[in-house]
């Protein structure tokens, strides 16, 4: 399975951006999908994801304001960013998780937030 992760680009701090996370199979498949993000000199970090069952988890510093969504007649997971702020520039990493298969990585979008 290949993930392609795109929409990132330059927004300024308040503005919105949506990302796409296309699957190269059915996701279906996969316990859990979701968005992970790091920025320069920091860890990895949780952005928002779907879990078995449909429930979803975000990071604290998103919550309220990034929303995740999937369609999956299109094998693809979105991240809505809203009202973004300078601390969001990070490349975004779509990330597939299962407990047969193992874990997924795609290669990430890079999202800066500047005036």
């Amino acid at each position: 399975v290949q993930l392609q992760a795109s929409g990132g680009g330059l927004v300024e701090p308040g503005g919105s951006l949506r990302l796409s996370c296309a699957a190269s199979g059915s996701i279906f498949s996969f316990n859990v999908m979701g968005w992970h993000r790091q920025a320069p000199g920091k860890q990895r970090e949780l952005v928002a994801r779907f879990t078995n069952g449909g429930s979803t988890n975000y990071g604290d510093s998103v919550k309220g304001r990034f929303t995740i969504s999937r369609d999956n007649a299109k094998n693809t997971v979105y991240l809505q960013m809203n009202s973004l702020k300078p601390e969001d520039t990070a490349v975004y990493y779509c990330k597939a998780e299962s407990v047969l298969r193992g874990d997924y990585w795609g290669k990430g979008t890079l999202v800066t937030v500047s005036s």
